[in-house]
């Protein structure tokens, strides 16, 4: 059983409340959005545009767009993928696969892919829509595939990962973890580093994958389930593990976020963290949204913490996403804000409109991409404000000794 299985479908802006409070805990109140007389950051609107996505339930866990050669690519959970210029939103296709769609869009300059609740993958032609290939995997699939020349992952909610051939969508292999009776509704896209898959499972362990011939390489338990009921064993890797060099980044909801070893699996360095929209990686730092909505600035070569930035607590916030100077997450009433990397200060914010945004906003160069759990589309561009600064706390000094470990 799956956690947002118990909810009804109006209750959806709770989600990451329930999901982040034990049953016995008063649930908290969403922190309060106060003006920002003098932001550091200008955001111009660009084009807005959406995917047909009416009378379905406002649920986008895994369904993000995705960027590739000038073109943004987004899919509707009745069915619709479509291309749109990055530049002036201008469709350039747009197919129907009729399937009630779930997880993607993935995107490379030669192939667009979305998955669908009822365990299908479908690969379009990028440049002109047209349908290459689909096959059924007979598992649901939450987040979208990820796309090298020579192997596409995909991971199901029955924990699973298939390699499949990007010619023709064959399984090529498959490796599967198992999963626990109570889990988040979510699962971990895949990440492909030379030969080797890296993805996170809902019993709180990475996978290292042969992408070869699909043998193990290692296995890791970031997040080992602890406590007395299956709510408080939740222990899901839901969000993309990540790479830098020679080192495997992760975090866990209940759990840890730790460095882990790309060739061994070895964990060099760990502390409690609770994550399920999971980390972003930027020259020498991590920045992670946990589940009470702070987010967090770490070293990545000890885990130290560097800042802490509380004024969005409780505001169910998409995943992260890197710019510059600025990090940028959502919230699920629609607005999109922007935070000073250095100091974690509030540096600009827009509203979106007023539905929930489930999915990391995509950043391309100045350009900023969200879509919301309705299926519209807004691209922004983003500028420092000469002579502007961002308000809120100052950096705290860093340090080389690994951070405490904090309770949840």
């Amino acid at each position: 059983m799956r956690l947002h299985d118990l909810l009804l479908p109006g209750a959806l802006a709770a989600l990451l409340l329930i999901a982040a409070c034990s049953k016995d805990k008063d649930v908290e109140q969403p922190a309060k959005l106060t003006p920002l007389p003098n932001p550091s950051l200008r955001v111009e609107h660009l084009w807005s545009d959406s995917v047909k996505d009416k009378g379905s339930v406002p649920l986008r866990l895994g369904l993000g767009v995705a960027v590739a050669e000038g073109r943004v690519f987004a899919a509707g959970n009745r069915g619709d993928v479509v291309a749109f210029n990055l530049a002036n939103g201008h469709v350039i296709w747009r197919a129907a696969t009729r399937a009630p769609l779930s997880g993607g869009t993935a995107a490379s300059a030669d192939l667009v892919l979305a998955g669908s609740s009822d365990g299908q993958v479908f690969a379009f032609n990028a440049a002109n829509g047209q349908a290459r290939w689909k096959v059924r995997l007979n598992g649901e699939v939450l987040a979208a595939p990820t796309i090298s020349e020579r192997l596409i992952a995909v991971r199901t909610v029955d924990g699973k990962l298939h390699g499949l051939d990007p010619a023709d969508g064959h399984e090529l292999w498959v490796q599967q973890q198992q999963v626990p009776r109570l889990s988040l509704r979510g699962t971990s896209r895949p990440l492909i580093v030379g030969d080797v898959v890296l993805c996170g499972f809902d019993n709180g362990k990475v996978l290292a994958v042969n992408g070869n011939d699909g043998s193990v390489a290692w296995e890791a338990t970031v997040t080992p389930p602890h406590g007395r009921t299956e709510l408080e064993r939740l222990s899901d890797i839901d969000s993309e593990v990540m790479v830098s060099g020679h080192d495997v980044y992760a975090v866990g909801f209940q759990g840890r976020v730790a460095m882990l070893a790309l060739d061994t699996g070895q964990i060099w360095w760990s502390h409690e963290a609770s994550s399920y929209r999971g980390l972003v990686f930027d020259d020498d730092n991590l920045y992670l949204s946990d589940a009470d909505g702070e987010i967090v600035a770490l070293k990545a070569r000890t885990g130290a913490e560097i800042w802490r930035q509380k004024a969005l607590l409780y505001r169910g916030l998409s995943a992260l996403a890197i710019m510059d100077d600025a990090i940028v997450v959502a919230d699920f009433q629609g607005y999109v804000h922007w935070l000073d990397k250095a100091s974690g200060a509030l540096a600009a914010r827009v509203s979106s409109g007023s539905v929930r945004v489930s999915t990391a906003p995509i950043v391309v160069g100045d350009v900023v991409v969200v879509i919301n759990d309705a299926g519209k589309i807004n691209a922004y561009r983003v500028k420092p404000i000469p002579g502007a600064t961002a308000q809120g706390k100052k950096p705290a000094p860093a340090t080389d000794a690994p951070a405490p470990a904090q309770s949840k």
